[in-house]
């Protein structure tokens, strides 16, 4: 090879190592920094394919994305002086580029330490303010709103990263206190659940009462009509009867001593009476005399 095939050789070699250091690319999901012995010379890099002074300039590259730091559940102490132990996460982003280098370094771990003494530090404040019910259920959702803004003025300031939102995942009571909440329940629903049987029984002992008053107002109205019919037919049967024995007296006479006899004569029956007794008159003579 010839001296100058030689030379042009080595010259596209060292214009192919120099690009390979000079040259890079930052992807969509990353923010990248350029430093020159250690200081930032560039802090807000877009993406896309760029170029560095090799050997003396680095780049360092950062997630852009949303990430989710996930904290140890902690004990907190309510306004009550009730203890609880809270679960909760929170979602981040870098904001600043400068600023999370020069706090963290641009280490994504020391990052989640530091924000998760913050968000600890925020859930003990708003939860020693509250009491034991306002942080279980009353006011839980103004309580993360709250902490979420506190949260995001702080660490955009100090750490460069935007706090995008804290959620409570759970929060439990120690075992201790625990028991005592479940007795306490346990007893107001007992009391509740007498009362409702209380109620219960009054309302059955009412429609009991109502039921019987009815009853006892149908049976007398029943009986009422009854003997109004019953009274009504005897006026008829003794209008009847008084009209058959104006028409035929003696008719009427025979008609009734025939009943009696027949209502008064029963198999093995014996009766006392006077031979000439007048309720043998139609036996003696069909004329009854």
């Amino acid at each position: 090879m010839s001296p100058k095939a030689m030379l042009a050789v080595i010259v596209i070699g060292l214009g192919l190592l120099v690009a390979s250091q000079g040259l890079y690319v930052v992807n969509e999901t990353e923010r990248a920094i350029k430093l020159q012995f250690g200081e930032v010379v560039d802090a807000d890099i877009a993406p896309g394919l760029h170029w560095k002074s090799p050997l003396v300039q680095t780049v360092k590259r950062f997630d852009a994305r949303i990430l989710t730091l996930d904290t140890n559940p902690s004990r907190f102490l309510t306004a009550g002086k009730k203890y609880v132990i809270v679960d909760s996460f929170a979602k981040w982003r870098i904001k600043n580029v400068r600023a999370f280098y020069k706090a963290t370094s641009g280490d994504r771990f020391q990052a989640s330490n530091l924000l998760a003494n913050l968000v600890n530090k925020g859930l003990r404040d708003e939860i020693a303010a509250r009491s034991l019910h306002e942080v279980v259920s009353g006011e839980r959702d103004e309580l993360m709103t709250k902490l979420t803004a506190a949260l995001n003025l702080e660490t955009q300031e100090d750490l460069g990263i935007e706090v995008l939102d804290v959620r409570v995942k759970a929060v439990d009571l120690p075992e201790d206190l625990s028991m005592s909440v479940y007795n306490r329940m346990s007893a107001e629903r007992e009391r509740e659940a007498r009362e409702h049987r209380s109620q219960g029984r009054e309302v059955a002992e009412g429609t009991e009462a109502e039921a019987d008053r009815k009853k006892t107002v149908i049976e007398a109205e029943a009986y009422r009509d009854a003997e109004r019919t019953k009274g009504e037919g005897d006026a008829e049967a003794a209008r009847i009867y008084a009209k058959a024995y104006n028409k035929d007296p003696e008719f009427y006479a025979f008609t009734r001593s025939l009943k009696a006899y027949e209502e008064t004569f029963k198999p093995n029956d014996v009766i006392m009476l006077k031979p000439d007794s007048d309720f043998f008159r139609y036996m003696k003579d069909a004329q009854g005399k």
